[in-house]
């Protein structure tokens, strides 16, 4: 049993099983569809082909993050515990649960002054938030203490890239991130935005690609250009999709013959209710450790 709790927050898009595995806590976000409300638990409280079906059936989506009150109940019993406490959160650049998870440990501290609590903003989000969490999983097994990890964490989570498409740019249309011309153009053209995380944590725009085999060959080559090592890169690397299992797998198949080094098989996520109520079926997303990201 760990001395300290590693926690994050659902939207690291791993799988139960996973968390388990790597003995990771995580408190659950929140979403509903036509005003029905439900935990962003995995997959639990509706599967995520029945959210996304949802979703393609015109279903109207909204999302709501933890609040202090919901991170004081969920960190006191660890604290009562005798536990410290090393929570990760979803990046500040797309959600304001940072804040809320801060405000959770301000007041908790006055509480249990004895205890350390650390929050830590990713700057990351779906499956790349997940392989930060496995990776510092990994760090805690090999016996690294909390302030180390909390350290570790700090100095190189800017280190984990995240590049993303989508097929579909209805969702992007309906969320402002393009306008309602550029979307019908888009689709018309079989347009194939790419974007990546910056260095604040935002998901930006960086190309405009025509077709879906091409902007997952110009994804993998973007990986070539910045994992650790280019193609001798021999570190994990995950995938999260939205409902497009046999996109994802494209891009995996793409990934393991580019870099014959990996650390295991592409692991293959869905992205969770959460990140999915933004981005809507269609969307793949790759991640990896390399270079600092830079704006």
């Amino acid at each position: 049993m760990a001395s300290y709790i590693l926690s994050c927050c659902s939207t690291a898009d791993l799988s139960q099983e996973h968390f388990d595995r790597q003995d990771i806590r995580y408190i659950c976000f929140h979403f509903s569809l036509d005003g029905v409300s439900f935990a962003d638990d995995l997959g639990r409280s509706i599967s995520y082909a029945d959210f996304y079906r949802a979703m393609a059936d015109g279903a109207d989506t909204k999302t709501s993050q933890v609040n202090v009150d919901e991170f004081i109940d969920y960190f006191t019993p660890f604290l009562e515990e005798g536990k410290d406490i090393l929570h990760v959160c979803l990046s500040s650049g797309i959600s304001g649960v940072y804040n809320s998870a801060c405000a959770a440990r301000n007041e908790l501290a006055q509480k249990y002054p004895d205890r350390k609590i650390y929050v830590v903003d990713s700057l990351g989000a779906s499956s790349g938030y997940g392989l930060l969490m496995d990776t510092l999983a990994d760090l805690r097994a090999q016996g690294m203490d909390i302030d180390t990890l909390h350290a570790w964490a700090e100095e190189h989570k800017l280190n984990l890239h995240h590049w993303f498409f989508s097929t579909d740019l209805t969702y992007y249309v309906k969320g402002g991130r393009i306008s309602k011309a550029s979307g019908w153009f888009g689709t018309m053209l079989k347009i194939c935005p790419l974007l990546n995380m910056d260095d604040l944590g935002r998901l930006i725009p960086r190309f405009k690609v025509r077709g879906k085999n091409r902007v997952a060959a110009q994804m993998v080559e973007k990986m070539a250009e910045f994992a650790d090592n280019g193609l001798d890169y021999s570190g994990k690397c995950y995938l999260s999709n939205s409902d497009c299992l046999a996109d994802a797998q494209m891009v995996a198949d793409l990934v393991e013959a580019r870099f014959p080094k990996l650390n295991g098989k592409v692991e293959i996520n869905s992205v969770g209710t959460t990140i999915g109520s933004h981005t809507g079926p269609g969307t793949v997303a790759l991640f990896f450790w390399g270079a600092k990201r830079e704006n």
